[in-house]
C-alpha cells in the first residue's frame, strides 16, 4: 500500500498541522519516558524474591560446600535442572555467572585467542573473518563481532528465519565465513520463532569453513505470553543427525526469568566441546558463584514450576505487549506508513516505520522527551540501510507510562512520513 493513498496534498498538510499541534503538546509536558532497553519491570523482579529463603543451607545433596571453590562447570543440581529444561545431558553443559553476553563475548575470545574445538588454528592467525548477521538482530551480538574485528554480512530475516538461500549460498562458497548469530524463538526484535526448515538447514548446510560455528542464543526459550507457544525443533539433534554435531553452540540465561543483575547464564555444545572449553576454563576461573546456582536450584526445582513460575511473568507483561499493539493499530493502521510484528512470546515488538524515516521518528520522540533504542541498533555498525526499524520494548515502563510513550511514537512516525512525503 502506498503512503496515505488516496489523500490528497492539502489533506496532508493539514493532517501534518494537526499532528504538530499534538506533538508541541506533548513537549510541552516535559516528559521523562524509557524505552530503550528490555528490562524486566520491578513487579517481574518481586516474583523471585522467594530465592532466598532458600539461603541457610548452602551444601549441594553431595554435601558440598557452595561458599568454597570448585565445580568449574556448575554444581550437579544446577546442571541437572538446565538438562532437563532444554533436554541436554549433564557434559554438554556449562553453568557460568549472571551474564549469557558474557559466555558469548568469552566464547569468540578463545576462538579467536586459542581456537576452539576441531579448529585448525585461531582466528586470530587468519587475514580475514565474516560472520552472517541476519537482521534486524541484536545490537549485543554485533557489538561483540566489531570488536573483534570481525565484518558482519546483512542477512535478510523472513518470517521463517534468517533467508536460507542466502546464507546457504554465502556459507558454501566463502571460507572466511566463519559464523551466524542466532536468536531463534521470538527472535530479537522481529518475536519470529525459526521454522523447522530453517532449523534443520542451518544444522546440515554445507560450510567451506570447516571451523564454522552457530551462534545460537536461546534467550527468550521460557518467555512465551499465552498459553500456545511457539514450538522450536531441536538444533543439536539436527546437526547430530547431519554430521555436524560439533557445530552448535547455544546460551540461555535466567536474567529475565529471576534476577538480571543476579541470574544464572548457561552454555551448551556437544560433549567434545564442552570438554574441550573446560581445558580453556580452568586457568581463566576456579568456578562460578555456586551459592546462586544453588539457590536457583532450590527455587525453580523443576522445568514444571519453571513454566509456572514464567507464566506470572507473562501474566504481568502481556497487558504491556497488547497495549502497544492496540494503540500501533489505533494510530498507523491502513496508512501504508508503518507495520509490525505481533510475538507470541519474547521481550520485543518490531516496529518498520516509512522507509527513511526511523532517525526522524526517534529523534522527533527523544525531543518530545521519549527514549527509544537508536534507529540503526538493530543493524551493524548501527546503520539499517532502509532507516526503517525501530524496537519497541514494552517490559519495563507502568503500562500508563507505557501507553503514553507508544501514543507519542506513534505521531512523531506520522510527522516523519507526512515530511517524507510532502517533501
Amino acid at each position: 500500500m502506498e503512503a496515505f493513498q488516496g489523500f490528497s496534498k492539502d489533506q496532508l498538510l493539514n493532517r501534518k498541522n494537526e499532528l504538530i499541534k499534538q506533538y508541541e503538546n506533548y513537549k510541552s509536558q516535559n516528559l521523562k519516558l524509557d524505552m530503550s532497553r528490555g528490562k524486566p519491570c520491578t513487579e517481574q523482579l518481586d516474583l523471585s524474591n522467594g530465592m532466598f529463603d532458600y539461603s541457610k543451607n548452602l551444601f549441594t545433596e553431595d554435601g558440598a560446600d557452595c561458599r568454597n571453590y570448585g565445580f568449574l562447570d556448575g554444581i550437579k543440581e544446577a546442571k541437572a535442572l538446565f538438562a532437563k529444561i532444554f533436554n541436554r545431558s549433564a557434559d554438554e553443559l556449562i553453568i557460568g555467572g549472571n551474564s549469557s553476553l558474557n559466555l558469548m563475548y568469552d566464547l569468540i575470545a578463545k576462538a579467536f585467542n586459542h581456537g576452539l574445538n576441531g579448529f585448525e588454528k585461531p582466528w586470530s592467525k587468519l587475514s580475514k573473518i565474516k560472520f552472517l548477521c541476519p537482521c534486524p538482530g541484536y545490537d549485543r551480538h554485533f557489538a561483540i563481532t566489531e570488536l573483534f574485528g570481525v565484518e558482519m554480512i546483512v542477512i535478510p530475516m523472513t518470517n521463517e528465519g534468517p533467508d536460507m538461500d542466502t546464507v546457504e549460498a554465502l556459507t558454501a562458497g566463502d571460507e572466511t565465513i566463519k559464523g551466524i548469530w542466532c536468536i531463534p524463538k521470538y527472535s530479537n526484535p522481529t518475536g519470529i520463532t525459526y521454522s523447522d526448515s530453517v532449523v534443520k538447514r542451518l544444522a546440515s548446510m554445507k560450510t567451506k569453513a570447516k571451523d564454522f560455528i552457530i551462534m545460537w542464543d536461546n534467550a527468550y526459550a521460557l518467555h512465551d505470553l499465552y498459553d500456545t507457544p511457539d514450538r522450536l525443533t531441536d538444533i543439536f539433534d539436527e546437526a547430530r543427525k547431519s554430521g555436524n554435531p560439533n557445530r552448535v553452540y547455544m546460551f540461555s540465561s535466567t536474567s529475565k526469568v529471576t534476577f538480571s543483575g543476579g541470574g544464572l547464564a548457561l552454555m551448551a555444545s556437544s560433549k567434545e566441546n564442552i570438554a574441550h572449553l573446560k581445558k580453556l576454563l580452568a586457568i581463566q576461573t576456579i568456578g562460578y558463584n555456586k551459592i546462586n546456582m544453588l539457590l536457583h536450584t532450590r527455587f525453580l526445582k523443576d522445568p514444571e514450576h519453571t513454566k509456572a513460575h514464567m507464566k506470572k511473568h507473562a501474566a504481568i507483561i502481556r497487558p504491556k505487549f497488547e497495549a502497544v499493539l492496540e494503540i500501533l493499530d489505533k494510530h498507523l493502521a491502513g496508512k501504508g506508513i508503518a507495520s509490525w510484528n505481533k510475538p507470541n512470546g519474547g521481550y520485543f515488538i518490531s516496529l518498520n516505520v516509512l522507509e527513511g524515516c526511523a532517525d526522524r521518528t526517534v529523534k522527533l520522540a527523544k525531543e518530545a522527551g521519549v527514549t527509544l533504542t537508536p534507529a540503526g541498533a538493530t543493524y551493524p555498525y548501527g546503520k539499517d540501510p532502509y532507516d526503517s526499524n525501530i524496537r519497541i520494548a514494552p517490559t519495563y515502563p507502568p503500562i500508563s507510562e507505557l501507553r503514553m510513550a507508544i501514543e507519542v511514537l506513534c505521531v512523531c512516525a506520522e510527522i516523519a512520513a507526512l515530511e517524507k512525503k510532502l517533501a
